[in-house]
């Protein structure tokens, strides 16, 4: 298989520092392992305990978009690189080649490089999951009234499909003509920041090593440039941190994705699932335990469109948890932390 495809990499005659499209495939792929195994992380916290950590949940696209931001920063500032391209050993340079590899980016291509790679992605993540909720109402038929702006809103988020739909089709012939030789970066994000991907030399790793990790503090700063200078060592040392527990444990990440990625699941739910518990013991007489089990616990009314939550198992009428989960994002009665993919419709044999 590897000598079949290898002519993929000597298809065009390339340049000694040009990598190959394995190696910019890779670490494109590292960053997108990382996340959904934090995640997974943050969910077994905030499950054990809602009340400790439910936050790190409802909040998990902020927090990890700033620790994000910190990182590809601090990368972008010491190496000209990504996490995920310093990682493969690869580097940033000007794609017009009007600048020395070693002096680093440009202003612009630094700046340009770190919006698109740390939010863009979350504004990403958040349009996603904006998009699923309005999914979710026009399933169930939840109209509420509309002003003109969110009119506007939704047909955006009605065109946003076929915009990714462009943009999906734009990258796989970006990394076909790469393949062939016949451009200098495999990723549109690349071409929009002006720049191309080339191999660390031994030059570059010596001039890190000797590159300051922070500015110092002279005696004739004033206050405010002291605490611009100290903020900045602070946000470096984060960053460090970050870089240095990814790197150790980036296989790892990788495992747990895979681990419980939704192809695994079925493997995952053989080996971990548990023996269904017995129904609970009804102390009242039947007609009264009738009764009370057809009363959604929010409203207090006999249920309408009968919907279990998946992470507590309770059941409510569809519109009352509907409006709860997606203001609150836990469940109303045990405070686990829900979402709306977690709503599940109940269908009777008589319906």
């Amino acid at each position: 298989m590897a000598e079949r495809g290898a002519h993929l990499t000597t298809a065009a005659p390339a340049e000694e520092d040009r990598p190959s499209v394995f190696e910019v495939l890779a670490q494109d792929s590292l960053m997108g392992a990382v996340k959904p195994a934090l995640l997974h992380a943050v969910k077994i916290l905030a499950t054990s305990n809602p009340a400790r950590y439910g936050f790190l949940w409802r909040r998990f696209d902020e927090i990890y978009a700033i620790l994000d931001m910190l990182l590809q920063h601090h990368f972008l500032s010491r190496t000209s690189a990504s996490f995920s391209e310093n990682f493969y050993g690869l580097k940033r340079v000007g794609a017009d080649g009007t600048r020395a590899a070693h002096l680093g980016l440009l202003r612009r291509q630094h700046w340009r490089s770190f919006l698109l790679l740390a939010l863009l992605p979350y504004l990403h993540t958040k349009l996603d999951k904006v998009l699923a909720r309005q999914r979710d109402e026009d399933d169930f038929s939840i109209r509420l009234p509309q002003s003109f702006m969110q009119k506007l809103y939704r047909a955006f988020l009605a065109a946003y499909p076929f915009v990714c739909m462009a943009w999906d089709g734009w990258v796989f012939c970006q990394q076909l003509l790469y393949v062939f030789g016949k451009t200098r970066t495999h990723s549109p994000l690349l071409w929009l920041a002006g720049v191309k991907l080339s191999y660390l030399t031994t030059n570059d790793i010596h001039s890190l090593d000797l590159k300051p990790s922070g500015p110092a503090l002279s005696p004739s700063q004033s206050f405010v440039e002291k605490c611009q200078r100290l903020a900045s060592t602070a946000v470096g040392g984060v960053a460090v941190s970050l870089s240095t527990s990814l790197s150790m444990g980036v296989f790892f990440l990788q495992f747990l994705e895979w681990w419980y990625s939704s192809e695994n699941q079925s493997t995952v739910k053989s080996l971990t699932s548990l023996p269904t518990p017995p129904p609970p013991l009804h102390l009242h007489s039947q007609e009264t335990s009738l009764t009370h089990i057809k009363v959604c616990p929010l409203c207090r009314k006999v249920r309408t469109n009968d919907t279990a939550l998946a992470t507590s198992g309770y059941v409510f009428c569809y519109k009352c948890i509907y409006v709860y989960v997606k203001a609150n994002h836990r469940c109303p009665l045990t405070g686990y932390p829900s979402g709306l993919q977690h709503l599940i419709k109940i269908y009777s044999p008589d319906g």
